[in-house]
C-alpha cells in the first residue's frame, strides 16, 4: 500500500491496511507529519522553480531542517518526484470518482461531463501538479511503472468502465462519424485489449479507439488552457464546455440516433 494513496489510512506501508492513524505510536505519527510537511514544501517549490529545479536541499532548508536529515524521510530527489507525482494521480482520481459518483449511473451523458468538468477543476485548482503529471517529462528522471502505473491509470479505468456501459447500453457513436477504419484501429490499439484493465469488459479495438479520440480531446482541452497554448481565450470555460460536448459526442450517441 502507497501511503500517499487517499484510499489508504495513513499508517505506514508495513503496517496492517486497517491499522487508524490514531492508533500508531507516536514516532510514527511524527514521521507522517513531516512526510506530509516535505511534500507541501515540494509543491511550493514546484510552482516557483519548476520540478527540474526541486532540491531537497532547500526544501530542508525551507523546513528549519538540516540538509541531511531530510534524508531519514526522503531518500533522493527522484524519491521525492515519485511521491509527488502519484499524490497528485490519487487526489486526481479522487475528484474524478468524486464527481462521477454523485451522477446516476443511467444518465451517461452525465457522467461524461462529470468526468471532464472534474479534471477542468481540479487541474485549475492545482496546476502545477497537473504539469507534474502531464506536461514536458522532468529531466533525468523516470517514474518507476510499478508505483506510478495503478495511480496514474485510475481514472482511465473509470472512464472504460464508461466506455463498456455506453456499449452495453447500445449507445456508442457510430465510428464511421470518426472516419475509423477498423483494420487500423485494430492494429493501433489491439493489444491494449490485452491489459486486465479490459478483463471484464467487451470493448474491442474500434471502441478503444473512440474512447481514445475522446479522452485526447478532453485532455487536450484542459492542456491547452492549463498551459495557455492558444494564448487569450476571452471565455476558457465556454471553450471547454464547446469541446467536452464534441469530445461526449466521439463516444455517445444521442438518444434517437
Amino acid at each position: 500500500m502507497d501511503p500517499l494513496d487517499p484510499t489508504s489510512t495513513g499508517a505506514p506501508a508495513d503496517a496492517p491496511a486497517d491499522t487508524p492513524a490514531a492508533q500508531l505510536g507516536k514516532r510514527a505519527r511524527n514521521r507522517l507529519a513531516v512526510e506530509a510537511d516535505i511534500l507541501r514544501v515540494a509543491r511550493e517549490h514546484l510552482a516557483t522553480d519548476g520540478a527540474a529545479a526541486l532540491s531537497l536541499r532547500a526544501v530542508a532548508r525551507d523546513l528549519g531542517m538540516v540538509s541531511s536529515g531530510i534524508y531519514r524521510y526522503v531518500e533522493s530527489r527522484d524519491e521525492l518526484l515519485t511521491r509527488l507525482i502519484v499524490d497528485s494521480y490519487w487526489s486526481l482520481a479522487a475528484a474524478v470518482r468524486s464527481a462521477h459518483d454523485t451522477v446516476p449511473p443511467d444518465d451517461l451523458e452525465a457522467r461524461w461531463d462529470s468526468v471532464g468538468r472534474a479534471l477542468r477543476a481540479w487541474a485549475i485548482n492545482r496546476p502545477h501538479d497537473f504539469a507534474l503529471i502531464y506536461g514536458s517529462p522532468v529531466p533525468d528522471y523516470e517514474a518507476p511503472s510499478e508505483r506510478t502505473e495503478e495511480p496514474g491509470t485510475a481514472v482511465l479505468v473509470l472512464l472504460v468502465a464508461l466506455l463498456d456501459d455506453v456499449r452495453a447500453a447500445g449507445r456508442l457513436a457510430d465510428p464511421r462519424w470518426l472516419g475509423l477504419v477498423p483494420a487500423r484501429a485494430e492494429t493501433g490499439v489491439g493489444a491494449m485489449l490485452e491489459s486486465p484493465m479490459f478483463a471484464a469488459t467487451r470493448l474491442d479495438a474500434v471502441d478503444l479507439t473512440q474512447g481514445l479520440a475522446a479522452w485526447t480531446l478532453l485532455l487536450g482541452a484542459v492542456t491547452s488552457e492549463i498551459f495557455a497554448q492558444l494564448g487569450p481565450v476571452p471565455d476558457g470555460e465556454a471553450l471547454f464546455e464547446c469541446l467536452l460536448a464534441a469530445s461526449r459526442r466521439c463516444v455517445i450517441a444521442p438518444v434517437g440516433d
